[in-house]
């Protein structure tokens, strides 16, 4: 077994978490993880505050083993979902793209905060402020890593920060595992890898792409949404770097997000005013827009298979990735394989 402060701080049986993969993560995924012993998150972007609620409950009805839930604090709805989080007593709160005023309440009825990042500065702020646990994304990894890759952010964080660092980008077997922990890590996040589960949505067409997929198939561009990140290559991803998005696909894609969202275009439109008006954490309503057409489209991908299209946020991970187990079978093959290659260190080192 391996016992970490990311173990001991959550109460889970081994030191991995599961990325809250907005569109990806649903509760099925979330409990299946946390029934494993790992640490199941929920992405809330996908759900309005109520809907947040009832797959809380939904979670709980399928593990009694601690998971926590995922909340982008520069969306309009976030206190919200942090007072419906709080109010649920989720285990864990992991937030990303803002400032955790929360943490004093979440600490009150016994839960943990953890801070996503990317930058090592961003990590010690986090810390700083209270954060129980910081999740570190290097570049490899799917979606919006930052310029530094996991080699080199893991360790500086770990140096800048006393709290468990939870290490995330490039990480698939229990080797990866190791090395994050022999990099001054706690734990690992996963996300591309939980994506080719057999519990997992993703359409069928999206994990034979990725089973195809080498380490040099990915994309790293700001095309997608609007913020640089990492997606699988596919037909709609190339299309979407050579050609801009038209402003009839933007307009057609945020009406989407906002029936999907469930609010009226009054409080979209204000929504979309009070996020540009946010200082350095703002971004332009046409940025936003490309954000709406980059939620659309991943939807296509995940939910449709449209690989005309959709596009999916895949880390470079993907190119060692060959088979589709279960969750279960997944965490407990990648934790003996990381005690294997620990003990194997230990005697080459001996």
């Amino acid at each position: 077994m391996l016992k970490t402060r990311m173990t001991e701080l959550f109460g889970i049986e081994h030191p991995i978490m599961l990325a809250g993969m907005n569109w990806i993560t649903d509760i099925k995924l979330v409990a299946e993880v946390s029934n494993a012993g790992g640490l199941g998150v929920f992405a809330t972007a996908r759900c309005t505050p109520d809907e947040m609620r009832e797959s809380i409950r939904g979670i709980r009805k399928l593990t009694n083993r601690p998971f926590g839930v995922n909340v982008v604090l520069r969306f309009e709805d976030s206190q919200e979902k942090i007072k419906v989080a709080i109010e649920e007593k989720v285990p864990a709160l992991n937030y990303t793209l803002g400032k955790p005023w929360f943490i004093d309440q979440v600490h009150a009825y016994g839960g943990k905060v953890i801070g996503t990042t990317a930058v090592a500065k961003h990590a010690a702020k986090a810390a700083q402020l209270g954060c129980d646990a910081v999740v570190v994304t290097g570049h490899e990894a799917a979606a919006h890593g930052d310029k530094a890759t996991s080699m080199v952010l893991i360790p500086i964080a770990a140096n800048a920060v006393k709290v468990p660092i939870i290490a995330a980008g490039g990480i698939y077997d229990g080797r990866g595992v190791a090395a994050a922990l022999a990099l001054g890590a706690e734990g690992v996040s996963m996300g591309t890898r939980f994506m080719l589960t057999k519990e997992c949505v993703l359409h069928d067409n999206f994990k034979k792409l990725c089973l195809a997929a080498t380490e040099q198939d990915t994309l790293y561009d700001n095309v997608f949404d609007g913020m640089w990140g990492r997606v699988l290559k596919s037909k709609g991803a190339e299309d979407l770097q050579k050609k801009s998005i038209g402003l009839l696909e933007r307009f057609q894609a945020a009406m989407k997000i906002r029936k999907v969202l469930n609010i009226t275009y009054l409080d979209f439109m204000g929504m979309g005013i009070k996020t540009m008006m946010a200082g350095d954490d703002g971004l332009s309503l046409w940025a936003q827009a490309s954000q709406a057409v980059g939620a659309v489209r991943s939807m296509q991908a995940i939910y449709e298979g449209d690989t005309e299209k959709g596009f999916l946020f895949a880390g470079q991970n993907i190119g060692g990735i060959k088979d589709i187990p279960t969750v279960k079978e997944l965490i407990f093959r990648v934790v003996a394989e990381a005690e294997q290659t620990v003990a194997s260190l230990k005697s080459k080192c001996a």
